[in-house]
């Protein structure tokens, strides 16, 4: 087996294209492990691992730029070596656009712009968002792995100048009609979001565009916010926000499960505002919001009709022209006794916790790397055990590697390992569209869709396969041809996460009595 090492020195590329060429670079005949990166210190972490390291590597700084790949025949390094310049040279084609370096220089190209999007590695975050708000400028911070302490302090900095600070590990927003990060392209209207869960923002916003309503502005803030670390600093800025903004009639409020002492503190904020709000905090108590005169959202497809009705518009239905009934006869034939448990594979955090609150009613504990309770937590995160939902796009599963909303190698992995178990009756799927997102979830997804039933039906068995698909017919994606790949390939498709969820459980009601 041969090794090999190419450096340019002072050569920056962003992170996730380096990933998704390492992806493509991995499908080469007689490749067997190959890197490409910018010489960070977590690259070098991740190329000692592979035993792909040398003392040339390790003198690197972070501005340099690497390929180490294990090959076995001379021609397999051409190739890969052509390869990965095709790949980045139409990386530089396909933008016209300016890149600036530095927050400075891409100011002096804009010099009126008011908000900033940063995605750096996480040791580099604070420094950056820092910078931009001592420039006033509104900060939506994509990274993750940011310090609890630090994320307050920016916070904190931000409510003094009256900006916003979205993050970090805030993956979707919608300002002034354009989509952020993950955003999706929905209709105009008048209910405003504030959501500390990027996939909720965007399941209930396009529940809402499919409602027929639309959104006057969706602003994230980042997971942690409703922590008692951080005491909802973002979420207390949005509602004042978007009580202020003549455009919004009515108020969404998302989140996972809350500091209950935050969450009041949240609830109290929203009603002295003085707008009609609805909330959706998973989990949450129908009680305490109904307390502070909210209306409370069951689910997130629950919420976004609500929010709807609000504005004073009747709902258009989502009901599928599927007779469900009937459905549920014709796939129940499809499995053995033996066949008891799900698989929940989720990109999104938020649906994927839906998912498991919503369940729980009816099938009782479900393992997850984000469990619902300590004793739930999967001992080792990489082999599951009877019901399992696992969030993908968790920091458990991102270092080093793109969300699975951009790249779903992780899914597409996993999904193969859980056909091996015979036991399963259910895989349960979130296809998330929008900007920022795979241009082909659906079609990425679809081989080994089909390669994970050869596998069961090698064990005499076959699993069902149903999902949601979060989008619009707006989104480059283009929702309705997602579904057609999917449906092509045997995939049961429900309107929304909760109507998918309810399906399966369902299903796995039935399965656990026979």
């Amino acid at each position: 087996m041969n090794k090999s090492v190419r450096i340019q020195k002072n050569k920056y590329y962003d992170s996730v294209t380096l990933m998704l060429v390492s992806k493509e670079l991995k499908k080469l005949d007689g490749v067997n492990e190959v890197l490409v990166g910018m010489a960070t210190d977590l690259n070098k972490e991740l190329v000692g691992n592979l035993g792909l390291s040398n003392n040339e590597i390790e003198e690197l700084n972070a501005n340099d730029f690497f390929i180490t790949v294990e090959w076995e025949r001379e021609e397999n390094l051409e190739e890969l070596l052509l390869k990965v310049e095709e790949l980045l040279n139409k990386k530089d084609e396909a933008s016209d656009d300016y890149s600036p370096a530095t927050l400075s220089s891409a100011l002096k190209y804009m010099d009126d712009a008011n908000l900033v999007i940063i995605s750096v590695p996480g040791k580099y975050a604070y420094q950056e968002a820092k910078k931009a708000l001592n420039k006033n400028l509104h900060v939506m911070l994509f990274s993750d792995n940011v310090k609890v302490e630090e994320e307050k302090e920016l916070k904190e900095i931000a409510r003094d100048k009256g900006l916003l600070m979205m993050g970090p590990d805030c993956g979707t927003a919608i300002i002034n009609q354009v989509p952020l990060a993950f955003g999706n392209v929905v209709n105009k209207g008048h209910i405003g979001i504030v959501a500390a869960s990027g996939t909720g923002a965007q399941e209930v916003s396009v529940i809402i565009d499919k409602l027929g309503g639309g959104i006057s502005q969706a602003i994230g803030t980042g997971g942690r916010d409703l922590s008692k670390e951080i005491g909802g600093i973002m979420m207390l800025q949005g509602i004042k926000a978007l009580t202020e903004d003549e455009e919004t009639k009515v108020l969404l409020l998302v989140s996972k499960p809350p500091s209950p002492e935050i969450a009041e503190k949240v609830l109290q904020a929203a009603k002295d505002g003085g707008k009609p709000f609805v909330v959706s905090f998973i989990g949450g108590s129908p009680e305490v919001v109904e307390k502070y005169g909210g209306v409370y959202g069951a689910s997130l497809e629950d919420a976004a009709i609500k929010a709807v009705e609000l504005t004073g518009l009747k709902a258009k239905s989502m009901d599928s022209n599927m007779n469900l009934e009937e459905l549920l006869k014709d796939q129940l034939k499809l499995l053995k006794p033996e066949q008891k448990y799900l698989r929940g594979l989720y990109t999104g955090g938020t649906l994927c916790d839906e998912a498991m609150k919503l369940l729980s009613k009816d099938i009782g504990g479900i393992y997850s790397n984000i469990p619902l309770k300590p004793q739930l937590k999967l001992e080792n995160l990489n082999i599951s055990k009877e019901h399992t939902c696992i969030d993908l796009g968790d920091d458990d599963f991102t270092v080093g590697r793109p969300h699975p909303m951009i790249d779903p190698s992780t899914r597409q992995e996993r999904l193969l390992k859980e056909a091996e178990d015979p036991e399963v009756a259910v895989f349960l799927m979130d296809f998330v569209l929008g900007y920022g997102s795979n241009p082909d979830p659906a079609g990425e997804m679809v081989p080994f869709i089909k390669r994970s039933k050869e596998v069961m039906m090698e064990k005499g068995v076959e699993a069902l396969y149903i999902a949601s698909v979060c989008g619009t017919e707006k989104d480059p994606q283009n929702l309705r041809e997602q579904e057609a790949k999917l449906k092509e390939a045997g995939v049961i498709i429900l309107p929304s996460n909760a109507k998918a969820v309810a399906f399966s459980a369902e299903i796995l009601k039935y399965q656990a009595k026979r």
